[in-house]
């Protein structure tokens, strides 16, 4: 997924939210050393992944983002709830996402 195509699509998903452009975004790149595993609590904030990678799988609330398994037809590039991001090498890798979080009144 581009950053631009992300853009586009982030606008068009809060709208269809309901929040309109009340919303922040911010640029997250994780980086995980070999075998690493983190989990982030994202609430009701929407992850969007922008850059794929083999060897890292991203569970979350509304899915699984994994190349390596064969018993899913669907990888999810949106995340929200809680994001397990697993890193499945022995070397660093670095995976790449633009956090939208809603504005709060």
């Amino acid at each position: 997924m581009t950053i631009a195509l992300a853009m586009d699509y982030i606008r068009r998903r809060m709208d269809e939210l309901g929040h309109g452009d009340g919303y922040y975004l911010r640029f997250r790149h994780f980086v995980l050393q070999g075998n690493q595993e983190i989990t982030i609590e994202a609430g009701d904030q929407l992850f969007i992944l922008v850059e794929p990678i083999a060897t890292v799988s991203i569970t979350s609330a509304f899915g699984v983002y994994d190349l390596t398994v064969s018993n899913t037809n669907e990888l999810q590039y949106e995340h929200q709830d809680y994001l397990i991001l697993t890193n499945y090498t022995s070397r660093q890798q670095h995976i790449r996402f633009i956090q939208v979080i809603p504005k709060t009144i």
